[in-house]
């Protein structure tokens, strides 16, 4: 019998295509999938065969307000509270829609920000599974990937090895602190959700179970929908941690080079590209820091325009824009990249085997960035607020001229490919619907009777 598979998500493009990829996985393998997202994703949904189901607000709107540009470039938080609260209706509303969806479904497959799907999944009888992008699970491996605190001073450093030596450790317990900032962040999610399970689902109270908990306070299923090659799983995790790989998108538009970008292609070496995907504020800064570091770096790039980040007029004439495109396609015509470090960006530029700078601008950003400089495929990341021409024109001659960058990326790119995340996942979601339809059937204990 085939199972109905809801998938919740709420977030930018980066975080919605990756379900796509996963929708048509389970498709492929006879199950009946469902994607629930925002109404601004209808059409990117149902353009490649998945079903889709409104989950009401528009996230590109959200976000491009100018009290969200402010809040982000300026950290400028007197606006906090109003997006706050915005953002909190946004997500009782998805809510309350996804409360709909649930009803027909064998099992929920949730974007971590949806928790209440595992209220909805309580309600309903059935199992769900968290899906992230991002390592959210506590460990004492590294800290929680939003913490970013200043480099720690030498002389902590000095002492930190002596205590090393006599088997005390520093690190283990930091990085534990560190996830105390998921806890506040999930008091945000928990607001809604904790209305919702008593009004609209007719559950009991519970303790706040976080992202990764039921209301028992067990772990649920959690897969980690991205490469062990680019963050490996700590030890520490428990066996309901998958690391899958990343759900890639293969593209199927059939893509090319519009005529004009072949000629431009043509006239000299592979441009660096660069671009800021789904992050759609400062586009003047933005635009302004590129364009005087191209001329100062005299090379050529293609800018992608995403949401609107950048704006693309007086732009120098070894420069191309181009309005979209799918970076599986367009990573293949160019030499390296420069972007925000969003999760989906960030694979996408290692499996096409290119060196990459990233300017962070929040949320997982640095993170990727850090891995991509760990990992020897790119120079060190550079937060977009302390970005200057002259650290960007370094930057691109750094990428142009680094042989190391580029082996590192094509090494790294090699073991990428071989990796299948969504058909790994679906095998997970095979698993859970198949034990929790056995432990269904299966007749309960007896009790014992007393002598």
């Amino acid at each position: 019998m085939s199972a109905r598979v809801l998938i919740a998500a709420i977030g930018t493009q980066g975080d919605v295509q990756p379900f796509i990829a996963l929708a048509i996985a389970l498709q492929r393998r006879g199950y009946d999938p469902v994607l629930a997202t925002t109404k601004d994703f209808e059409s990117f949904v149902t353009s490649h065969g998945v079903a889709f189901y409104s989950l009401g607000g528009d996230i590109q709107a959200f976000l491009k307000q100018s009290k969200f540009d402010e809040a982000v470039t300026k950290r400028s938080y007197a606006n906090a509270p109003t997006l706050l609260r915005e953002g909190q209706k946004i997500l009782n509303a998805a809510a309350k829609q996804a409360w709909g969806a649930a009803q027909t479904a064998d099992i929920i497959v949730f974007h971590a920000p949806t928790t209440f799907c595992i209220d909805m999944a309580e309600a309903m009888g059935i199992p769900a599974i968290v899906a992230s992008f991002q390592p959210l699970y506590p460990t004492i491996e590294f800290p929680y990937f939003e913490y970013a605190a200043a480099p720690v001073d030498p002389l902590i450093r000095r002492i930190h090895r002596k205590l090393t030596k006599r088997g005390t450790v520093i690190d283990p317990l930091i990085n534990r602190l560190s996830y105390m900032v998921q806890k506040v962040e999930q008091t945000y999610f928990d607001f809604p959700r904790d209305r919702l399970r008593k009004s609209l689902m007719g559950l009991r109270p519970r303790k706040r179970s976080g992202f990764y908990l039921d209301a028992k306070g067990q772990p649920v299923v959690a897969l980690q929908a991205y490469s062990g090659w680019i963050s490996p799983a700590p030890g520490d995790w428990p066996e309901t941690n998958i690391t899958t790989g990343y759900w890639r998108l293969e593209d199927t538009t059939g893509w090319q080079p519009s005529p004009e970008f072949a000629a431009f292609l043509a006239k000299g070496e592979p441009p660096i590209y660069m671009g800021f995907g789904s992050m759609p504020w400062n586009a003047k800064r933005n635009t302004e820091i590129f364009s005087r570091a191209l001329k100062l770096w005299g090379g050529r790039a293609v800018i992608g325009k995403g949401w609107g980040g950048v704006r693309t007029e007086d732009l120098p004439d070894t420069v191309f824009v181009i309005d979209r495109a799918p970076h599986t396609q367009l990573f293949k015509h160019v030499k390296a990249v420069v972007h925000h470090g969003g999760a989906g960006t960030t694979h996408a530029g290692l499996y096409a085997g290119k060196p990459t700078f990233v300017v962070p601008q929040f949320y997982d950003q640095s993170y990727w960035g850090r891995q991509v400089y760990d990992l020897g495929c790119g120079p060190q990341p550079v937060q977009l607020k302390k970005l200057s021409p002259h650290i960007l024109a370094n930057a691109l001659d750094d990428l142009s001229s680094t042989p190391s960058y580029y082996r590192s990326a094509e090494a790294l790119a090699e073991r990428l490919r071989v990796e299948d995340g969504p058909n790994r996942a679906v095998d997970v979601i095979e698993e859970t619907i198949a034990e929790h339809r056995a432990n269904r059937a299966a007749p309960p204990e007896p009790i014992g009777v007393p002598a």
